[in-house]
């Protein structure tokens, strides 16, 4: 009797701990024990690891992101393959590009390429043109403050070139400026100037970058499709799924860019003229139709009716199951970029740094 008593005792012993290794959190951890993973985890050749452990931890915990491994190699691999560590990365050419796009830009705008040039000429506050300045940038950050400079000085500057910093994006992360901006409440530090600056920074760079790389929740199975999206644009990878998923119902070819609809235009695109087709299958009106894409910003497009809908009856008509995600077929446009790159490329080369610094942590 006691042995069963001593048995009975120590099966429920063993089922309670199974219990609650099953229920149990990860233990929360320290910014000490969270800033020395990083340190472990960042690439021999990063200078100032303890610089750059700080700056990511803080971000982490500011946006109330989990600092898990796998966030920390995903961020520390987009930053590698971005900027090397470098917080305000050289580009080589970059006062010829800048040039280039600001012609470019002046001849949309209908401004006269001799008024540009006029006003690229006058004397800047440092005794050099603001031609001779654009032509010795280096870096991004240098060219967005010539460029900001010479909009507040020039006569009428902020009425003619306002809009026209050729900048776009900065950082070690390279980060869009455009969307730093719109996440700038809760940025942690004072603002010196202003967001723009910040994100040329370490700490802001790395706040709005982590931001734009994991702050916005997913359905993915792995993060390559973070990384994807990390260039081109949140839920990409989801919505090239999803087209495809609309080719394959309506037989129309679709391009699988992750771009629904035409925001800020009553047009349809592409896409929703392909899923218009299908309205009587899927049992729903144009504005109906309408309403539910432009919900593809968001994770709750995937329990619309749409999303659901088109699905099965790709499914139906293929006879089997289709991707929940795509990588974009998305060609690179930007001045910087000399060679023929894509969306997929970017994401694979991100995903096999993540790889190494798995490895690294033991995983």
């Amino acid at each position: 009797m006691q042995i069963r008593l001593i048995t009975s005792v120590a099966v429920l012993l063993v089922l309670a701990g199974c219990g609650s290794q099953r229920t149990q959190e990860p233990a929360a951890r320290s910014p000490a024990e969270v800033k020395a993973e990083i340190v472990r985890l960042l690439p021999a050749k990063a200078a100032d690891p303890k610089g750059w452990a700080t700056d990511i931890q803080v971000a982490f915990a500011a946006q109330d992101i989990s600092p898990t491994t796998q966030n920390l190699c995903s961020v520390l691999a987009v930053t590698e393959q971005e900027s090397t560590f470098q917080v305000d990365p050289g580009v080589p050419g970059l006062g010829k590009i800048a040039r280039d796009e600001i012609d470019r830009r002046a001849a949309r705008a209908h401004i006269p390429g001799l008024l540009v040039s006029g006003a690229l000429k006058l004397d800047s506050p440092n005794g050099k043109s603001y031609s001779e300045r654009l032509n010795a940038a280096r870096s991004e950050k240098e060219l967005s403050a010539i460029f900001d400079d010479f909009i507040s000085m020039v006569p009428m500057g902020k009425t003619l070139f306002a809009g026209f910093n050729p900048v776009h994006t900065g950082g070690p992360m390279q980060v869009g400026i455009d969307f730093a901006e719109q996440q700038a409440k809760g940025y942690p530090y004072p603002v010196k100037g202003s967001i723009r600056h910040e994100v040329f920074t370490r700490r802001g760079g790395m706040y709005f970058g982590i931001a734009h790389l994991l702050g916005y929740p997913v359905s993915y199975p792995q993060p390559l499709y973070r990384f994807a999206d990390f260039n081109a644009g949140w839920y990409a990878s989801r919505n090239a799924a999803f087209q495809n998923a609309v080719s394959r119902a309506s037989g129309i070819p679709l391009a699988l860019d992750g771009d629904l609809v035409r925001y800020g235009s009553i047009m349809p695109g592409t896409t929703e003229l392909a899923v218009r087709t299908l309205g009587k299958q899927l049992d729903m009106r144009n504005p109906t139709i309408r309403e539910q894409l432009e919900e593809g910003k968001t994770l709750a497009f995937e329990n619309s009716k749409l999303y659901r809908r088109v699905f099965e009856l790709a499914e139906q008509a293929e006879g089997r199951p289709l991707p929940r995600e795509v990588l974009p077929g998305i060609v690179l446009q930007s001045p910087k970029i000399t060679r023929k790159l894509t969306t997929a490329w970017f994401a694979k080369r991100v995903d096999e740094r993540y790889q190494r610094c798995m490895a690294r942590a033991g995983n």
